[in-house]
């Protein structure tokens, strides 16, 4: 029993590693604000262990959506936004005892955005096109955990809570150059997608839980929202340029700082040291906050993935891949959206690039 109990512990850890890195595949900009947090109880000489997860997560976006409607001819045409997001990050966990841990995530963030509108313009063609980049530390999350019945009385299912904080150690206002000709470079704040953090001090709310069908098949469930009180970063839209009187009077001329949540559900099953898992994830940055306003320039907008995984441990090292790929994608209509449409009688709804899918490798060590 203890050996299947620390098993199931690494297997419930590496398959939410990548519950809360959650970029949401594309323009969409859900930051990686976390990494493992839900575990199965462990035995009971491993009550006030640590464990350390680094997960490293890819992906490229560059198919445009207005709300579910895919925008083929921005790749016909060339004029797509591609980016390229790399990231990893480095989660260490404490548990306290048996019911209460402690977890801080350390997120490192790469990403290369390439344009034509941002620099020459979509009608310059395809030398008009270049490159943003951004490199640093995202925003460190602290968080708690807390088992909500005594996991020794309750091994085969369990929810477990976490509440925590959001720190705004990402740069959210990194700057590039910007391509105007052959000869004239602007220096300004990068688009929001490729921004290391969102400026705003967050508090986060947590649920996970499982439920143990048979030693070799469990059922899984998480949930994660981040609340960001802070209504817009100050950060401007402009690229290092004058803001439009358009975008002025609809209120998109700085950044918002958004609220996102995510939820995952599905099905593991053990085969020996190795396991799989399937399941279906919903990652969102939300139209409006739950606290404070929710006006400044965002793109809202949600992926639906199918999540496939798997795993395989030896000893107290686990390594694992998942790659969500997309099954819906939808770019929902954003505040500054309405304002426009309100002040213009014209409909106007944003459009976000997506990724296909996104890679998730990692290890998890316990000591």
């Amino acid at each position: 029993m203890k050996k299947f109990l620390s098993y199931f512990t690494l297997i419930i850890l590496i398959g939410l590693t990548n519950i809360h890195q959650i970029h949401a595949q594309g323009c969409v900009a859900i930051r990686s604000t976390g990494g493992a947090s839900c575990m199965r109880p462990q035995a009971s000489h491993d009550s006030s262990g640590w464990s350390l997860t680094v997960n490293s997560r890819y992906f490229n976006s560059y198919k445009h959506f207005v709300g579910t409607q895919e925008q083929k001819q921005r790749i016909e045409q060339g004029t797509n936004v591609i980016n390229h997001t790399f990231s990893t990050d480095f989660f260490l966990l404490k548990n306290l005892n048996r019911r209460w841990s402690i977890a801080v995530d350390l997120p490192v963030i790469g990403n290369t955005r390439s344009s034509l509108y941002e620099h020459g313009g979509n009608a310059a063609g395809p030398s008009a096109r270049h490159n943003t980049h951004s490199f640093g530390i995202g925003d460190v999350r602290i968080s708690v955990y807390r088992w909500l019945w005594d996991p020794k009385t309750h091994e085969k299912w369990n929810v477990q809570a976490g509440l925590g904080i959001k720190l705004p150690t990402g740069d959210y206002k990194y700057q590039d150059y910007f391509w105007k000709n052959d000869t004239t470079r602007t220096l300004g704040p990068v688009d929001q997608s490729i921004q290391l953090g969102d400026g705003g001090t967050g508090f986060t709310a947590e649920l996970n839980a499982f439920w143990s069908i048979t030693h070799m098949v469990n059922l899984y469930g998480n949930f994660y929202y981040l609340a960001n009180p802070r209504e817009q970063n100050g950060v401007s839209t402009a690229r290092g340029g004058t803001p439009s009187a358009a975008a002025i009077a609809n209120g998109s001329e700085v950044m918002s700082v958004p609220d996102q949540y995510m939820y995952r559900f599905g099905v593991n099953a053990m085969f020996g040291n190795f396991n799989a898992s399937i399941g279906l994830r919903k990652e969102c940055v939300t139209v409006r906050d739950l606290i404070g306003g929710s006006n400044g320039f965002r793109r809202p907008g949600t992926v639906t993935s199918l999540e496939p995984g798997g795993s395989y441990t030896a000893g107290k090292f686990t390594a694992f891949a998942y790659v969500p790929v997309a099954l819906i994608r939808d770019r929902t209509q954003s505040v500054p959206d309405m304002i426009r449409t309100e002040k213009t009688g014209v409909y106007a709804h944003g459009d976000a690039a997506f990724a296909d899918y996104a890679i998730n490798v990692g290890v998890t060590l316990r000591f």
